[in-house]
């Protein structure tokens, strides 16, 4: 027993592993009850639930951040509120990627929260290896940080000035697409919401073959770690407690990807967002190259800076766009 206290005591990344496993044991307990209980049984996601499912995985995340706040103080609290709301915003653009992928490969609303869902998974594993490999340059080279600033103001200034997405894309032609249809077998048409199907090949062999959902779901989780690349250097922008920037990455992961279906259809409303999004990125670049200046910015003028900004972004583009809306 006493070995087992000792090890749940035990830091792990600075933070003691028993409230590793409690963030865990949190997030596998939402994604079983969302799977187990609320789609058990396939059904197409409408805006209202989609809503209500995200305001159940916000509470959950702004809870957390509550007892983040009591257990380590004001400051870590407003860090992962600051990275919640970086994190859920950066990832507006992934909803539109998303949206597209889905579209191209014709994946009815039906099975689309299957995708989504599984993809949270990768997602999970996929960041905790990148803010893990963060967390240690960062540690063992703390100049890092001032090419995380540079990297960050330099997306921010290209984002700004860069051309809107086309609508449409022709993901047949992504390498990693072709890589698949090229080593293994992958069917042309939807087998319901299977990932593999087993089906007859050229020689009447019985064999496993790779659905068009599958192809789907490798292309967001590539897709979400190329915005990772933007999202997980401007938390550590923000704090560099592995703890606050891992949590509220997953939370904030896990709320957009709940929204999807509303957003999904609103994307084409969010002119000004990636405006805002882009002053963001260059807010947080100048913050960190004005610390090597010893001029610090306070976690709670740093949160207010990036929640006026893209709440701001939101506002003027849902007024500007009223008139097609109606």
């Amino acid at each position: 027993m006493d070995s087992l206290v000792s090890f749940l005591a035990t830091p792990f990344l600075g933070t003691a592993a028993w409230q590793w496993f409690a963030f865990l044991a949190i997030v596998l307990a939402i994604l079983a009850f969302d799977l187990g209980v609320l789609h058990r049984d396939e059904h197409e996601i409408e805006v209202r639930e989609s809503l209500l499912l995200y305001s159940g995985y916000f509470t959950v995340g702004i809870l957390f951040g509550l007892w983040v706040w009591f257990d380590r103080g004001a400051a870590s609290g407003l860090e992962f509120y600051t990275g919640f709301l970086i994190e859920q915003s950066l990832s507006m653009d992934n909803v539109f990627v998303m949206a597209m992928i889905l579209g191209f490969f014709g994946i009815p609303r039906i099975y689309q929260h299957r995708v989504l869902f599984w993809g949270i998974l990768g997602v999970i594993i996929l960041r905790a290896i990148m803010i893990g490999l963060g967390a240690a340059l960062v540690q063992e080279f703390e100049w890092i940080l001032y090419i995380f600033g540079v990297f960050l103001l330099f997306s921010g200034v290209k984002m700004f000035f860069s051309k809107d997405q086309e609508e449409h894309q022709d993901f047949s032609q992504n390498a990693v697409v072709r890589f698949i249809r090229k080593r293994f077998r992958v069917t042309d048409e939807l087998h319901g919401s299977h990932f593999f199907v087993r089906l007859p090949d050229k020689t009447g062999k019985v064999v496993l073959f790779a659905t068009p959902l599958f192809l789907a779901l490798v292309l967001i989780e590539l897709a979400d770690l190329v915005f990772a690349v933007d999202s997980v250097p401007a938390i550590f922008a923000i704090t560099q407690d592995p703890f606050i920037v891992y949590t509220s990455n997953i939370f904030a992961i896990l709320g957009l990807r709940s929204l999807y279906f509303a957003l999904a259809a609103l994307m084409h409303r969010f002119v000004y967002l990636k405006y805002a999004l882009a002053l963001v990125l260059v807010f947080i670049g100048c913050k960190i190259l004005l610390h090597g200046l010893d001029i610090k910015i306070h976690a709670g003028v740093s949160l207010g800076v990036t929640f006026t900004l893209l709440a701001g972004g939101v506002l003027l583009s849902l007024y500007s766009t009223r008139k097609s809306a109606a």
